[in-house]
């Protein structure tokens, strides 16, 4: 391995099989793992985020877990400024860092160094927002969006409502589109010299004082039919360990269902069964509909980055992350 570990990202869509890989690779690089994951953050969303278990956190430290409660507004911001310190700080004390999570945006805001627009939640335009895609019918906000941030527009589902209305909101309070804002400072990694394609640190972190030279980006893969297999597999185990229980108990406790945290998959989806206004085989039904179709946007998005390396999962974790080990050493600078 280098002198100085790279960052690993390890990628890829729900219930590919990512936690155990990161796992496997963390345990034989000394490395820790920071979850790349916008649900894990918020504390008491534990069984529909799959968090790891108690036993994997005493394996293998992790970062950026539970740290935020369920009523906060956790944004991009907050996720870029917390990682980014995160990452630098395991890279001081000479271990490897593994950027671990299917939330590509939150990747790219470490790897890249986004410039991410400071624009404060506007909660009156907002809840107007909401209401015109609600009488105007699904996709309103989404071709207001075309109209004035193409770029988002064509990054962002038209059903992903919530971002539509936050890259609305941006437009509203700074006068440019978010696309743009995020265009703003070139990417803090740019291709080696040497033409190996390798991403090398080109700039400053906010907020870290040492990054390391070399990021490695992973996309774990499978086959479409054995994602999903997967997917529903995992559905019925978060089922049986009290999902719903789970959802209940966060609507027990005053949490809006419609607060980001509880917009995730497997909360959305059965709220509406806890609350009586659809049958628990209607609520599991779009629970996979939308895991699926959750799946399907990831690929696109990590696809659509030439950075990654494509590894297949369908193989233990043990044996992928010894590839992706191998892959590493072979690619190291002090083995050329």
């Amino acid at each position: 391995m280098d002198p100085e570990p790279p960052l690993l990202v390890i990628a890829g869509p729900t219930a590919v099989g990512k936690t155990a890989v990161a796992l496997a690779v963390a345990r034989r690089a000394s490395g820790e793992i920071v979850s790349a994951d916008s649900r894990t953050v918020y504390r008491g969303l534990d069984i529909g985020t799959s968090k790891p278990s108690p036993a994997d956190l005493e394996a293998v430290p992790h970062h950026l877990i539970d740290v935020a409660d369920p009523g906060d507004i956790f944004t991009l911001a907050d996720y870029q400024r917390l990682a980014t310190a995160r990452v630098a700080e395991i890279c001081r004390r000479g271990r490897m860092a593994l950027l671990v999570g299917g939330t590509g945006l939150y990747i790219r805001a470490v790897v890249d160094g986004l410039s991410i627009p400071v624009a404060k939640p506007d909660w009156v335009l907002r809840a107007h927002l909401e209401e015109e895609e609600r009488l105007g019918g699904a996709g309103t906000l989404h071709r207001r969006l075309a109209v004035v941030d193409a770029d988002a527009a064509a990054r962002i589902h038209p059903h992903n409502v919530r971002r539509v209305i936050r890259a609305l909101e941006v437009y509203h309070r700074t006068g440019m589109p978010i696309s743009a804002l995020q265009r703003g400072v070139p990417p803090r990694l740019a291709p080696a010299a040497d033409g190996s394609g390798q991403a090398r640190c080109a700039g400053p972190v906010p907020s870290a004082q040492h990054v390391p030279r070399r990021t490695v980006m992973v996309a774990l893969t499978l086959d479409r039919g054995i994602l999903y297999e997967r997917i529903d597999r995992r559905i019925d185990e978060q089922l049986a360990s009290g999902l719903i229980d789970e959802v209940r108990r966060l609507l027990d406790l005053g949490y809006s269902p419609d607060l980001p945290s509880l917009q995730g998959l497997g909360y959305k989806e059965l709220v509406p069964y806890v609350a009586g206004r659809m049958t628990l085989g209607e609520a599991i039904a779009r629970l996979r509909r939308d895991t699926r179709r959750y799946a399907k946007r990831q690929w696109t998005w990590f696809r659509a980055d030439a950075r990654y390396r494509w590894i297949d999962a369908g193989r233990p974790p043990e044996v992928v992350a010894a590839e992706i080990s191998a892959m590493m050493e072979r690619e190291s600078p002090s083995t050329t």
